[in-house]
């Protein structure tokens, strides 16, 4: 309970500070910044649109005091963190389909267990057929049934973690979704504070006293939706790939317990039938 108490005491202590910092000296340490890591082709058009001001997006931001200017950056900066964690988690899931689908079709043509090596297969079948080889081992002489069983609950222990990797990122991009239109607001109401003051000090309601913190408004406002809608539907198609993912890792965990029980019900053959000539006669005895 202390850290969050701390953490709201600091925020609410250095609020009115940063509120009270001087746009332009803001503007130049920005520009600067921008310079030094982008370069001019960012920086120029910035230092033009803070000398000039205007009513386009740019000249908007650059007139916006340092907290709306803190919100729409911090929304534009999670805007390309939701494109790119998209983008490298479409590559990581097609990566890992095409290694599931070699394993796959190599497991399928060998038709066995038994005899295979596991570090000639890779992702989530490897974890498989290595599981499944250990718990041979370790049961020799048990009732097969219970192989199965044992098997098929590591199986399930291995496809749940494969999935909640694949998952892991994704959570980026729900946070992205459901956080933006919130922090966009509070721009949103910090622009019209700033209007209402601006009111106060003039004594006029004059549209040019009140449009410009309105105008900054409404960008951080659009800002937000910018970074939340397209958030939400990267979000809904990358569970989607990744439940597909989960499917073909639970077809790989079924053709590995059909090639584990095809082998344990090829070794009780091989056990049942007879090599000797007093084998042969203990069973006819036996019949």
């Amino acid at each position: 309970m202390k850290f969050p108490s701390i953490l709201l005491a600091a925020v609410l202590i250095a609020t009115p500070q940063l509120a009270a910092a001087d746009t332009a000296s803001v503007n130049i340490a920005l520009i600067t910044w921008v310079d030094e890591w982008i370069g001019p082709t960012l920086s120029d058009p910035m230092r033009i649109a803070a000398q000039q001001g205007g009513h386009s997006p740019l000249a908007m931001f650059m007139g916006a005091d340092i907290v709306v200017k803190a919100v729409m950056f911090g929304l534009a900066i999670a805007s390309v963190l939701g494109w790119a964690v998209w983008a490298g988690k479409i590559l990581q899931v097609s990566w890992a389909n095409a290694r599931l689908r070699r394993s796959y079709r190599k497991l399928a043509k060998a038709g066995a267990v038994k005899g295979a090596q596991a570090k000639s297969f890779s992702g989530p079948m490897r974890a498989m057929i290595r599981a499944a080889l250990a718990e041979i081992d370790i049961s020799d002489g048990l009732n097969k049934a219970g192989i199965k069983e044992r098997v098929a609950s590591e199986l399930s222990r291995i496809e749940a973690g494969a999935a909640r990797s694949m998952q892991s990122g994704a959570m980026v991009l729900g946070s992205i979704g459901s956080t933006a239109p919130f922090i966009g607001l509070f721009g949103t109401v910090w622009g019209i504070m700033n209007s209402f003051i601006g009111i106060a000090e003039s004594g006029s309601t004059s549209l040019t006293v009140v449009a410009p913190g309105i105008a900054e408004a409404l960008l951080a406002t659009a800002i937000g939706l910018v970074a939340a809608i397209p958030a939400v539907l990267l979000y809904n198609h990358i569970t989607r790939v990744v439940t597909g993912y989960r499917a073909r890792v639970g077809d790989a965990a079924a053709l590995v317990e059909r090639c584990l029980s095809r082998d344990l019900d090829r070794a009780e053959r091989i056990t049942d039938v007879p090599h000797t000539t007093a084998d042969i006669a203990t069973k006819l005895a036996a019949e």
